[in-house]
């Protein structure tokens, strides 16, 4: 009931709801004077439909560009008001980046979406976000539908890396990227969430609140290059497990436990030849098994390296960003939104 007055008292207001996109960019000179065009079309068409306030901005966060992203922005932004812009000190990372956005509009708006700046995601999809947002959903997934024009091994690769996490029991959406709804209500929630290692995927559906899925279909990219090889996919399928699971500390247990059965088991049978008389001289099976337990004991230590250095860095409370410059002041944000 309270959830449905909710959405009823969303739907009489919704005419003064301020919707925010959040776009981080890096080294985005050639796309970005092509998508902005399109973002800004489509905030003028939730404008005109009743469904946003003209209040709206685009809010690009430049990541440390080394191509002239930024000074893009900052044309834009004298262009027209809707556009807006911050940038952060040094490149930290597209996690750190849309995080940096989300942070600084949650006291702005009434809704963000965050979204890629090439171009790959269907921007259309906005349009059934805001809508389940209006029924009372605090944030709304984007979700591909499928992955058609993805190559094989682009594919098998990402399918096994959500399912990899599923099995490693981190909460992530199926097929799901950074490309969300969120209210502000959850943000200034998520807001309490300090820790440095990032991973907004299996981070926010540990906020709570209600939610739903929107399917879209992502196209080809439309300028410049990918900046998300293999290399930062495995990087961020890792930090990942690691920020939001312990189950590779449990499975090194196992591991651990198996070893010293099996161990036992081959005292008691060397102990049991050794009564027969059929006790067999030999280095290489010996040798073997060394290395073996050895290697698997480098590996144990490499993983719980991983979660103290995490922990070390968790520790240090070191800012996860830091906003060097604006194309906007605070008093400006508020002249407009009063025109």
């Amino acid at each position: 009931m309270i959830q449905l007055r909710n959405a009823e008292s969303r739907r009489e207001v919704h005419k003064t709801d301020t919707l925010y996109l959040v776009i981080p960019c890096y080294n985005e000179e050639k796309v970005l004077p092509i998508t902005s065009t399109m973002f800004l079309n489509k905030i003028n068409e939730l404008v005109s439909a009743g469904k946003i306030a003209d209040s709206s901005r685009i809010l690009f966060v430049n990541d440390g560009s080394k191509d002239k992203t930024w000074e893009i922005i900052t044309r834009l932004a004298k262009t027209d008001p809707h556009y807006i812009g911050i940038c952060q000190s040094r490149n930290r990372g597209h996690q750190n980046a849309v995080l940096a956005g989300l942070m600084e509009a949650k006291d702005k708006c009434d809704i963000t979406i965050s979204i890629d700046c090439d171009g790959q995601d269907d921007i259309n999809a906005m349009d059934s976000m805001v809508e389940e947002y209006l029924k009372g959903n605090e944030i709304v997934y984007g979700v591909r539908s499928r992955r058609d024009t993805d190559t094989f091994f682009k594919r098998f690769t990402a399918e096994s890396f959500y399912k990899l996490l599923n099995w490693m029991g981190v909460e992530v959406i199926y097929n799901h990227a950074d490309y969300r709804l969120i209210s502000s209500r959850v943000l200034q929630e998520f807001a309490n969430y300090k820790e440095v290692n990032i991973f907004l995927r299996g981070m926010v559906p540990l906020v709570g609140f209600k939610s739903t899925i929107v399917y879209y279909e992502r196209h080809e990219r439309i300028a410049g290059e990918s900046h998300y090889p293999l290399s930062k996919m495995l990087s961020l399928a890792f930090d990942g497990i690691t920020s939001l699971s312990i189950k590779p500390i449990r499975m090194i247990t196992g591991v651990g436990f198996v070893i010293a059965v099996l161990s036992f088991i081959g005292v008691l049978w060397s102990f049991v030849e050794y009564f027969i008389g059929e006790t067999v001289n030999g280095w290489a099976s010996m040798t073997s098994l060394i290395c073996f337990i050895g290697g698997v004991q480098l590996l144990c230590l490499g993983i719980l390296g991983e979660y103290i250095g995490k922990i070390y860095l968790e520790v240090k409370a070191r800012p996860r960003y830091i906003i060097s410059d604006r194309t906007y002041t605070k008093t400006t944000i508020c002249e407009e939104e009063n025109k």
